[in-house]
């Protein structure tokens, strides 16, 4: 089984990678079909108008999580990567005034957002909670085509044929031209102790039979002064979040207030806990403002690994440079294991499998670069794991800011607690993380739709009647 490092931290913005950057790529997937795509042409008719309608949990909470801005920046021919957050507002003002599309290399589209976007909270599509139905119609209204997508965690997007092939096959196939395609945790044990290689090592043999080692390692370097661009704006910005919920940033504030107990030498015992709870709530107060973040392996989750990446780069002396990059390859083992055999998406089985995910992300790369064995830090995973089984997705008011901020500072908690356990250990442990992410699959399938990132369950509900 071979899923990129590249492919589980995504460089875009915010404030969801299912509800936002999955949107945005299915837009321009659609614009790429009408242009080169194989369908039915009638002679002397063209594209003149293109509608989008969003369903199930992108319909409950796409105004929220930004899907409704995100769709019609993907129709004006913008990407998760290209779009410059702060031009953001500009280019919907002027789409909503025109009601007019202009994408690159397309002749322009008549869109309305008021008219031509809507938000069907009646009919759920079929393949997934995150579905979303694109038409191209003549200058006559005829319809002449329709794709339906889905954003299936993660910034994943699969069309209506991909996803029925997906579920008609099972899991996806394991590749076998990499040298070491574990689909599990148990094969990735074998073969690390087959091979005496760290998974590290294992997961940079798998991404250097696709890439050469020079641009392996300057990806690598990408994402990760992404992520610290992401903390570093985040501890520099104050304010209201954008939402209507009124909910203030706090981590310049709480950095502030450390940085003045950090130069007082004040005894401080919970220190290196406050650090690493205000850079996660620094990635995530941006993400939530629709910010450049890097999903990890979601945006909603996307302030764990960074917080933990800086955590072990301010408090650990032998922290370095290629410790950065053996983390997040470590981490992006843990997390391709949880795609393939549950899920990363909110909408599919609640935060266990977003904050949760990344929670056992980080918690493998911390033991890793923290001298962990293959065993140490497959023990931590699914520490870290075990801990968050059950968590649902219930975010007020469809934003990603009430219970989710605190919920990666928690996490970021949780897996440097992880780590720390399972280094202490020898690696044997009664769980393996196999049985664990098992368990989160089931809880998934078991968990009531309420609770999956529709805001129709838990806090969602309940602060609200309060």
């Amino acid at each position: 089984m071979f899923l990129s490092v590249f492919d589980l931290f995504k460089i875009g913005i915010g404030p969801s990678s299912s509800h936002t950057m999955g949107p945005m790529t299915a837009a321009a997937r659609f614009l790429a079909e009408i242009a080169e795509g194989d369908w039915p042409r009638p002679v002397g008719t063209k594209v003149a108008r293109i509608s989008v309608s969003l369903h199930g949990s992108l319909a409950f909470t796409g105004v929220g999580h930004g899907t409704d801005r995100a769709v019609i920046l993907g129709l004006a021919g913008y990407t998760p990567v290209s779009i410059d957050p702060d031009k953001v507002d500009a280019v919907l003002a002027q789409i909503t005034e025109e009601r007019l599309v202009s994408p690159p290399g397309h002749p322009g589209y008549r869109f309305d957002p008021q008219s031509d976007l809507v938000l069907d909270r009646k009919q759920a599509l079929p393949g997934h909670a995150n579905g979303m139905a694109f038409n191209a119609l003549d200058a006559d209204d005829r319809l002449l085509l329709r794709r339906i997508y889905y954003s299936i965690g993660g910034g994943f997007v699969a069309s209506e044929e991909e996803l029925q092939k997906m579920k008609a096959n099972g899991k996806a196939p394991v590749d076998a031209d990499v040298p070491y395609p574990f689909a599990n945790a148990g094969q990735m044990l074998t073969m690390a102790a087959d091979s005496g290689l760290s998974i590290a090592e294992m997961k940079r043999a798998n991404e250097e039979a696709r890439i050469p080692r020079d641009d392996l390692d300057a990806g690598l370097d990408a994402i990760w002064q992404a992520m610290h661009g992401c903390i570093e704006r985040g501890l520099s910005q104050d304010g209201i979040m954008p939402g209507g919920l009124k909910v203030r940033r706090r981590a310049r504030q709480l950095h502030d207030r450390l940085e003045e107990e950090w130069q007082q030498n004040r005894p401080n015992p919970l220190l290196a806990n406050d650090w690493l709870s205000v850079y996660a709530m620094a990635v995530n107060e941006e993400n939530a403002a629709g910010g450049r973040v890097v999903t990890a392996p979601t945006n909603g989750a996307a302030g764990v690994v960074p917080a933990v990446m800086r955590y072990w780069l301010r408090f650990h002396v032998d922290a370095d440079q290629k410790g950065i990059r053996d983390f997040l390859l470590t981490a992006a083992a843990i997390g391709g294991i949880i795609k393939h055999n549950a899920s990363i998406s909110g909408a599919e089985v609640g935060c266990q499998g977003e904050v949760g995910s990344a929670s056992a992300m980080a918690a493998a790369g911390l033991a890793a670069v923290l001298g962990g064995t293959p065993e140490q830090v497959e023990n931590a995973a699914e520490i870290a794991l075990e801990h968050h089984l059950g968590m649902t997705c219930d975010p007020v008011g469809g934003l990603v800011q009430v219970p989710c901020i605190e919920r990666n500072a928690l996490g970021a908690v949780k897996a440097v607690t992880a780590a720390s356990l399972a280094i202490k250990g020898d690696g044997k442990h009664f769980v393996p993380l196999d049985a664990a992410i098992e368990t989160m699959r089931q809880t998934g399938i078991d968990m009531n739709e309420r609770y999956k990132e529709t805001s129709q369950g838990g806090l969602a509900v309940n602060v609200v009647e309060c």
